[in-house]
């Protein structure tokens, strides 16, 4: 199969150390400032110069999870407000081999390995490196192999098998490779992983960096995934026709073999990194915190060490395993544009990946009980009481946010969100109804505001200094946290019956978010599990593949986009002259749930539990060949 690779090959012919090194993670790393183009016979002689060469290599990670368009779009968590973008190509069901939809950089077929080929020349000669510091030859070949097994996670975990490159290519090669198997991928993926934690024991790197634990806790998911339904044929061929008529099953997962066993390797790959990790943040409690706690705590979580607000504890730094950070010299990074991506339009922002009435409305009420629009005291008031998490992650109709004067003006003295429709007497004293200034109609911006009536807060900067129209933030993106392995752990334990086991970890993280304790068993316990890892993991790239793995997504991607209306009408004899403002005393406020498919009319169809392959790729190689509701 050809690969590209005449497209890569002057890449890591020479070392090019210079803006992608410093893009790819922490201000921390040396600064290396070589001339434009070195030899690579001389790069592997200096240890500097080969450092930087495997700096480099954290390239392929891009912004991380800070694309404008998020994953969480293809997910029942967000929808992506502006059109043109491909996306409603994938969540429609249309894509195919010759109509890809959006695919980001993160995943992308010839991103990956382009940066595998990178990690590939650094593993083939680090042996063979003439620099003498033996400790960073190590370090440096623990970290190639950590990128290489998750660039091939990352392919796996979108596409299924894949074929394994482990050589250096170069020009006017036979580049005709075979696809391996899921179990090889899966293997050569740990294998990998492995080495990298041994070679990382006790080497302290700049945040940014891999590191041992990170290693291990990517393995905790890559062996998670592995056991799920989706990758265990028998079992997926019972959920999916499609599946059944897949060809080369063994490309998609096991054919047989001891599933239990699976579990227990994903369990023990799990406890292997919560041993050797930090504990995390706050997962020691006994007892739920104060709702007032729990939002802060996890106000906090999403910033990951990056905010200055006087309200954020830093400490929570300590969740994230793996990270992506942003150095604040460098404006072009579009990682730190996450609030102006997604901000509400009534502070000139673009809210882009905005939440769905069906992620809002699966935050629990305070007691733990579930919320439910037929409950009347919930639906006259839906925002009031709910689980902490919620105030942490989503802006809402009233809520409180940033000075609005720092960008647009003396329009909103409260500072509130306004998604709704409200009356108002206007300078004359006539009664009109105004549509609020974070609407689709707002008289700030009245092109991109949030179609949904809700915006994103997580990952967003609550430091009012940072206005996201003209500044950047700088909070990092959490590829892999504390609280990933945690879940990891849980599932497994779930799935080989050790119930209480997994109610212990389940409620340490409920209890973080001041969420009362759960007591369920078996079934319950499961839909209970999968309950709490979405809304405590939202936006975080969790979602689009835990529905694809558990082989749910036809009643959760699949699903109709839900927004809301709000209205605020007067009460009798009450009134209010512009600004307006919250004020129940004055208004009587109504909410509607409403189901929108004009924008995007989402379904699912099975051949979406894989990504295709482009048909340029099936064409160079027929392994490639995918199941049939993308091979018609």
């Amino acid at each position: 199969m050809k690969l590209n690779y005449k497209k890569i090959s002057k890449m890591l012919a020479v070392v090019v150390v210079s803006s992608i090194g410093i893009t790819a993670c922490s201000t921390d790393f040396l600064d290396v400032t070589p001339p434009t183009e070195i030899p690579s016979s001389e790069v592997w002689g200096d240890g500097a110069l080969s450092e930087g060469f495997v700096t480099g290599i954290y390239a392929g990670l891009q912004q991380g999870g800070f694309s404008e368009q998020m994953l969480a779009s293809l997910s029942d968590e967000a929808v992506f407000t502006h059109t043109g973008r491909n996306i409603n190509t994938v969540n429609e069901g249309s894509l195919s081999p010759s109509n890809l939809g959006w695919v980001d950089a993160t995943y992308g077929w010839s991103q990956m390995y382009q940066y595998i080929r990178a990690t590939n020349i650094a593993i083939n000669n680090l042996p063979k490196a003439t620099f003498t510091d033996q400790g960073l030859k190590d370090r440096l070949m623990g970290e190639a192999l950590f990128l290489r097994a998750y660039y091939y996670q990352q392919l796996v975990r979108y596409y299924g098998a894949v074929p394994l490159i482990s050589k250096v290519y170069e020009l006017n090669e036979d580049y005709s490779v075979t696809r391996n198997t899921y179990d090889e991928c899966i293997k050569f993926i740990i294998k990998d992983l492995d080495e990298a934690a041994t070679l990382l024991e006790g080497k302290t790197l700049p945040k940014g960096r891999t590191n041992k634990v990170a290693a291990l806790a990517l393995k905790s998911r890559v062996l998670l995934y592995a056991a799920s339904d989706l990758h265990d044929i028998p079992t997926a061929k019972t959920k999916s026709a499609l599946i059944s008529g897949y060809g080369n099953p063994e490309f998609l997962g096991y054919l047989s073999g001891d599933r239990k066993a699976r579990w227990q390797a994903a369990l023990d790959a799990s406890k292997a990194a919560l041993t050797a990790g930090n504990g995390g943040y706050m997962l020691n409690l006994t007892a739920p915190v104060s709702a007032a706690e729990g939002k802060k705590n996890y106000i906090s979580i999403s910033m990951g060490g990056g905010s200055k607000d006087k309200d954020v504890d830093a400490s929570a730094a300590s969740e994230i395993i793996f990270g992506k950070y942003f150095s604040p010299n460098l404006t072009s990074d579009n990682g730190r544009r996450h609030g102006l991506d997604n901000g509400p339009n009534g502070y000139h922002n673009w809210a882009g990946n905005t939440p769905l009435g069906l992620l809002v409305d699966d935050y629990e009420m305070m007691d733990g009980t579930k919320f439910s629009w037929t409950n009347p005291v919930h639906a006259a008031a839906p925002y009031v009481n709910r689980d902490p998490r919620f105030y942490a992650s989503i802006l809402y109709d009233a809520a409180d946010w940033k000075p609005r004067d720092k960008i647009s003006g003396n329009v909103d003295p409260a500072n509130q969100i306004q998604t709704g429709a409200y009356d108002l007497l206007d300078g004359d004293g006539k009664l009109i109804n105004r549509k609020g200034l974070d609407t689709r109609q707002s008289s700030i911006e009245d092109w991109n505001g949030s179609r949904t009536g809700y915006y994103q807060r997580k990952f967003i900067d609550p430091n009012p200094d940072i206005v996201e129209n003209k500044d950047r933030q700088d909070i990092p993106w959490p590829f892999i946290r504390y609280t990933e392995v945690v879940f990891n752990a849980i599932e497994a334990y779930i799935e080989l019956g050790q119930d209480a086991e997994a109610l212990a970890w389940l409620n340490k993280i409920r209890f973080r978010a001041g969420m009362p304790a759960i007591k369920a068993t078996g079934q319950a316990l499961r839909e209970a599990y999968r309950q709490e890892k979405r809304i405590e993991m939202a936006y975080e790239e969790q979602r689009y593949h835990d529905a694809r793995r558990w082989m749910i997504a036809p009643s959760t991607l699949g699903r109709s986009l839900t927004y809301i209306s709000v209205t605020g009408k007067f009460k009798s004899g009450k009134s209010m002259k512009e600004p307006y403002h919250y004020d129940k005393t004055v208004y009587d406020y109504s909410y509607v749930p409403v189901t929108e498919k004009a924008h995007e009319n989402r379904t699912w169809v099975d051949k979406m539990y894989f990504r295709p392959f482009s048909r340029d790729e099936i064409n160079r190689n027929a392994s490639l060949k995918q199941n049939p509701g993308y091979d018609q």
